[in-house]
């Protein structure tokens, strides 16, 4: 069996960027104090980890590896998209999001917040996607399999009812700075929603219900 290939990126190197070849990166990052690097199963993952911060994947803050959902075979999908979920350790609680690839499951980007709400993530994954597509200029579509985050994004604004304090304050900050992006953006992808009661749990799901 072929072994799968992986592409790299570099965010601290001679040279950065991302590079689909080991001996390549190899290249760019020898002989540099302080390089940092990571590998990735597919291009667009890397593309997306490359427009982010290095330390969202790489280090104390860098995300565990989560197990997305297995994709179902069902001819209505749109297997070139991403799906994006949101889960809560209680509600208000400990709340993360992330977007991974529709076919493979391959995480794509990934955010954790010490108090919020499902919904909240729920929108903010929706964002975070739309946000990186414009970056990459793709118009590939979204899954979410929240309504609720569905009419967030169509009105442009974060209707959650989390109190601001002072252990909420930074999580306030982003939902901010999304309604803003919303409001000075336009996009062509198209936000699906996910038929849970067809096709199985969204591949984004983290498995914890």
């Amino acid at each position: 069996m072929a072994k799968k290939k992986k592409f790299y990126v570099i965010w601290e190197g001679h040279e950065t960027g991302v590079f689909d070849s080991w001996n390549e990166c190899q290249r760019h990052i020898k002989n540099y104090p302080g390089a940092r690097y990571k590998s990735f199963p597919s291009k667009e993952a890397a593309d997306a980890a490359y427009q982010s911060d290095s330390r969202d994947f790489i280090g104390q803050n860098a995300p565990k590896k989560h197990i997305s959902a297995t994709p179902v075979s069902h001819p209505e999908i749109i297997w070139d998209s991403i799906a994006v979920d949101a889960a809560c350790s209680g509600n208000p609680g400990v709340m993360e999001y992330q977007g991974v690839d529709t076919s493979t499951g391959d995480q794509i980007f990934h955010k954790k917040f010490d108090l919020g709400t499902n919904n909240i993530g729920e929108f903010l994954a929706i964002v975070h996607a739309l946000a990186l597509f414009k970056r990459l200029e793709k118009n590939t579509p979204i899954y979410t399999d929240s309504k609720i985050a569905q009419g967030w994004i169509k009105a442009k604004t974060c209707r959650t009812k989390l109190v601001r304090n002072a252990k909420t304050a930074a999580l306030h900050q982003v939902i901010k700075r999304a309604e803003a992006w919303l409001k000075a953006n336009t996009f062509d992808n198209e936000i699906l929603k996910w038929d849970t009661s067809n096709w199985g749990e969204i591949p984004a799901d983290f498995g914890r219900k």
